[in-house]
């Protein structure tokens, strides 16, 4: 017997129906983005249907955020890539093709051998400590000899920008980010990059810049050049030449009344100009607008002013300066000023720059980007971005390994032995977590247009027999050495995916109930 507990507006899915429904919505996201990986995956147009803006990108992250998805399952799959930008920057769309593998090959076993989910997840977790221990034991570090590290990060950052918009130049740009990276020495922090992008000019025109460069100019009658900057940088009002209040009103029987006010506020100005004065600067940074009166002021000074600089341009300046941001001007003694040698005015295309040089952040540098449009220049900066994440990731985590669908497998061929030492069903989910890892070399070929089924077959005989440095030479269609060919990519990376994946097919084989509902609304009746 039946009995109905939901109200009118809730729908239920029991059982097999919802464990397909979850499968089918992931798998279709996998199958969404697979076309994307790696050197010779294909880009997607992602339109606006409410306007007229357009994307082109092969990034599975930003693919997968773009798109509203209905289904709860793709969202969980949307969710590890986000995670994967986050944390690495790079093998979005590997993890969410992996797990999606997962949950093929799960869909299989269930359908057909009828093995229960829970005997699906332990074998997945004891297959997933497998691959990350050969993982582990297939890595190499190169920390400790400088030029075999730098060596290293160069290969990752072509590897990386091989599948991307920059592949062309990748040798220029993997050079670039990597003088970018060190330069951090150490620190992942993203902040002293700046990423400039300028309409005009190729790709290769591009170029890295070892200062900070702000997209703004002196005032008026200004020098175009400050040697040994003493910085103040702010968020202050300049603008005050009328009465801000709003709805206030003033009555005067006469104009020298209505002259004396106007003197009164010039006053006010100049008294806030005399204080900013007092710190002993001579630039002045504010994040607000400069009026023509007090950059007068500035000028009679000799204090350069720069005005407008927006919010993001403030921090960061205060960042790789050393200086503090200020809105008020009483306590010169308390505020940290900034500090650089050199402030000059310089031209990039047809546009004018502020360049500085000699930062206290000795980090800080600035990477100007060019290229035909805008939607060439929005993926090179996603591609680079991608590249310096993980480049950054792995001076922390200096270990790397190979790419090509090596490191893939060698994890398969580790799976596939531990299999034969588990008991029961256990072992066949086992070996389709080896299955779903062959599958990413396998993809990889057909997205080069080879015939997947005898590289893979090849690349597997030769792992199997202990050639342990073998991958897939996608330019030539052959199996190769990735050392010799500089295909290395993070071990943080492939960690990532391999964990995130298994962790999310995990939660999606656990679900056995889908139910819809719509928000509870308060309802007053019947409290």
């Amino acid at each position: 017997m039946s009995v109905q507990i939901f109200g009118d507006q809730v729908t239920e899915e029991r059982a097999e129906n919802a464990r397909m429904s979850a499968f089918v919505g992931a798998i279709a996201v996998g199958d969404l983005v697979k076309s994307t990986l790696g050197p010779k995956g294909m880009d997607k147009l992602l339109q606006s249907a409410s306007s007229d803006k357009a994307l082109v990108t092969n990034d599975g992250a930003t693919i997968l955020k773009s798109i509203p998805l209905d289904n709860p399952a793709a969202k969980v799959l949307v969710n590890i890539s986000k995670v994967q930008d986050d944390e690495v920057g790079d093998g979005t769309t590997s993890v969410t093709v992996l797990s999606a593998e997962l949950l093929r090959e799960a869909e299989k076993l269930i359908e057909q051998s009828k093995i229960h989910p829970q005997t699906i997840i332990e074998g997945f977790r004891i297959a997933s400590r497998a691959a990350l221990d050969a993982l582990e034991k297939a890595a190499v570090d190169n920390s400790h000899d400088e030029a075999k590290f730098r060596n290293d990060l160069i290969h990752i950052a072509k590897t990386t920008l091989s599948s991307k918009i920059l592949s062309q130049d990748k040798e220029y740009f993997s050079n670039l980010a990597t003088d970018a990276i060190l330069r951090l020495k150490g620190s992942t922090n993203l902040e002293h990059i700046q990423i400039i992008k300028i309409l005009g000019g190729n790709l290769s025109d591009s170029f890295l810049d070892e200062g900070f460069i702000l997209q703004k100019k002196f005032g008026n009658n200004q020098p175009k050049r400050v040697e040994n900057a003493k910085i103040l940088i702010a968020n202050t009002t300049l603008d005050t030449d009328k009465v801000k209040i709003f709805g206030t009103k003033f009555k005067v029987d006469s104009t020298s009344k209505l002259a004396q006010l106007e003197k009164a506020e010039r006053e006010k100005m100049k008294s806030k100009i005399t204080k900013i004065s007092k710190f002993g600067i001579n630039t002045f940074i504010n994040r607000q607008l400069i009026y023509d009166y007090p950059e007068q002021l500035f000028t009679d000074l000799n204090i350069n002013s720069i005005e407008h600089a927006d919010f993001e341009g403030v921090e960061r300046l205060a960042l790789v300066t050393g200086g503090e941001v200020v809105s008020t001007f009483d306590n010169p003694e308390k505020c940290k000023l900034g500090e650089c040698d050199l402030i000059e005015e310089i031209i990039i295309g047809e546009e004018s720059f502020l360049k500085f040089s000699g930062c206290k952040a000795g980090e800080a540098c600035t990477i100007v980007l060019r290229g035909a449009t805008d939607q060439v220049l929005d993926e090179a900066e996603r591609s680079l971005h991608d590249a310096l994440s993980v480049l950054s990731q792995t001076t922390k985590e200096t270990r790397t390994v190979l790419g090509g669908g090596c490191a893939e497998m060698i994890m398969s061929k580790s799976v596939d032995t531990e299999a034969q030492n588990v008991d029961g069903k256990k072992a066949l989910a086992v070996e389709a977590f080896a299955r779903a890892l062959r599958q990413l070399p396998t993809i990889l070929a057909d997205n080069a247009g080879f015939d997947s089924s005898e590289l893979v077959s090849k690349l597997r005989s030769s792992i199997y027999n202990g050639i342990s440095t073998s991958g897939l030479d996608l330019n030539n269609g052959t199996i190769a050495d990735m050392r010799e060919l500089g295909i290395v990519e993070s071990f943080k990376l492939k960690s990532a995916v391999v964990s995130s994946a298994s962790e999310a097919a995990e939660v999606l084989l656990r679900v056995d109930n889908i139910i819809r509902a719509k928000p509870r609304t308060a309802n007053r009746q019947h409290m």
